[in-house]
């Protein structure tokens, strides 16, 4: 099992450092298609995606999500920072269960 990164050149960059593959991409359309490419090798387990990409294809990601269970999809800030719009695992875990933790 191996990982796979989508985002801009220093995420990129920084994976490949560690010997991650990746692709680096910045519009929609080279975003899916680097999704698509990711999706169908076999060898990849987890594909590490920065937020702002995510959000270029985000019902292209839910939907494969939703029907697949691999590869894990796990979305990264990306050199910008945090998405201000996303809201972080606490508070979705709060807003599923209804408590405050």
């Amino acid at each position: 099992m191996k990982y796979f990164v989508i985002g801009d050149q220093d995420t990129v960059l920084g994976f490949s450092l560690a010997g991650v593959e990746g692709i680096t991409v910045s519009s929609a359309k080279e975003v899916e298609a680097a999704f698509n490419f990711a999706i169908k090798d076999r060898e990849v387990g987890i594909i590490v995606i920065t937020e702002r990409c995510a959000k270029l294809i985000k019902g292209h990601i839910e939907d494969y999500s939703f029907t697949n269970e691999f590869p894990l999809i796990v979305e990264i800030p990306d050199r910008e920072g945090k998405d201000k719009e996303r809201k972080d695992f606490k508070q979705m875990v709060n807003s599923a269960i209804g408590i405050k933790i």
